[in-house]
């Protein structure tokens, strides 16, 4: 309706909105887009990083077994605690059937065969430890032994520390010892011989120059020398000494004399300083003996029906190759006639030479065991 005065209404129809079938439109939201691809990006990133953590841990792995496998025989490592163990004497006993098969002896104990629980043969060695040790050194000693390891070493797989009982758990020899073999019937032939004085120096090198300790054995003989099956040698009863840490201050302070009559170098009996050169004289009679098949301890008239007794067996082969150690016709004089002439003549001549300068009576004009090991190798 008008109003008065210059104001109008206009009344307008009032349309009503009508909306035929309901549709629903769902709007992208960019902020929900930003939130989920952010979560995606985190776990895309720990997925990566893990993979490139196992990446570097498994080319660190490779390398460092290509590394143990490309390393050359005298350079033969085996992490100690792997194969290293602590044996209940109750264990042992019964390993050995009550320590019924004795298979050697020494001063420094009794060895028994046994057959441990996993089935291995084992040789057990029952020591001879003096009452003043405690268990605390005894397991001071092990363990440094424990972790030497060689392929030209025998394998030391436990050990037991129990009361009075000190035992020790080595891998079981098929061949026995060198002694055994040397002047058994079955002859050992040339290449046996040079195969076993070669790795016999390359695990005392190891003993000496190469290890974390430095070990002196302080009784290299025949005795202490085993043969596996294929008549590799394998250096025993290293470690039992004491052990002088590398550039100690007193490389002398052994409180009695150690080693076996025969074997022993000259420094034991004058109180000289005693160093590794030890193990070198005891190596190179062990030699004598391999050359010649001749023991140092045996009644010297042996060597010849007109030496005197008292004459050593370094002194006998000496005096037989004087003024021409490359002479076949002196060499053939010391060499074991067992071998019946069977031998390489410059591996002879290099053995001999060798022998020779390991047992000087001075011990600095003696070779390292380094030495020889690369004097045989040439």
């Amino acid at each position: 309706m008008p109003k008065a005065g210059n104001d109008s209404y206009v009344e307008r129809p009032i349309g009503k909105l009508q909306c035929e079938g309901t549709h629903h439109v769902l709007l992208e939201r960019s902020y929900k887009q930003k939130e989920q691809h952010g979560w995606l990006k985190i776990f895309i990133g720990f997925v990566a990083a893990l993979g490139v953590f196992e990446f570097i841990f498994l080319a660190s792995y490779l390398i460092t077994n290509l590394k143990c496998s490309s390393a050359t025989p005298g350079q033969v490592y085996i992490p100690a605690i792997d194969r290293f163990k602590r044996f209940t004497y109750a264990e042992l006993k019964i390993a050995t059937s009550n320590f019924r098969e004795e298979i050697g002896h020494g001063s420094g104990g009794v060895v028994y065969k046994g057959k441990l629980s996993d089935n291995r043969i084992a040789a057990i060695k029952c020591l001879k430890i003096e009452a003043s040790q405690g268990e605390t050194e005894f397991l001071a000693e092990v363990s440094t032994i424990g972790k030497l390891n060689h392929m030209n070493l025998i394998a030391i797989w436990g050990y037991c520390a129990e009361g009075k009982h000190r035992l020790l758990v080595y891998e079981y020899m098929e061949h026995g010892s060198l002694a055994d073999n040397l002047h058994a019937s079955n002859i050992l032939d040339w290449e046996k011989r040079f195969r076993i004085a070669l790795g016999t120096a390359k695990g005392l090198a190891y003993l000496h120059e190469e290890c974390l300790e430095w070990v002196l054995h302080c009784d290299v003989k025949p005795q202490n020398i085993l043969l596996d099956s294929n008549y590799e040698p394998k250096v025993a009863d290293f470690g039992l000494s004491k052990l002088l840490n590398r550039g100690g201050a007193d490389n002398s302070s052994f409180s009695r004399i150690r080693g076996t009559r025969g074997y022993m170098a000259p420094e034991w009996i004058f109180h000289n300083p005693i160093t590794s050169k030890v193990d070198v004289y005891s190596y190179g009679i062990v030699l004598l003996e391999l050359i010649t098949g001749k023991s140092p301890n045996r009644p010297q008239s042996n060597l010849d029906n007109d030496e005197m007794q008292h004459t050593m067996l370094v002194n006998w082969v000496r005096e037989k190759i004087q003024g021409d150690e490359q002479s076949a016709s002196k060499i053939q004089q010391v060499v074991d006639g067992a071998l019946d002439c069977n031998y390489n003549l410059e591996q002879m001549k290099a053995l001999i030479k060798v022998a020779l300068q390991c047992s000087k009576a001075d011990k600095d004009a003696r070779l390292t065991m380094s030495q020889v090991v690369d004097i045989l190798q040439e």
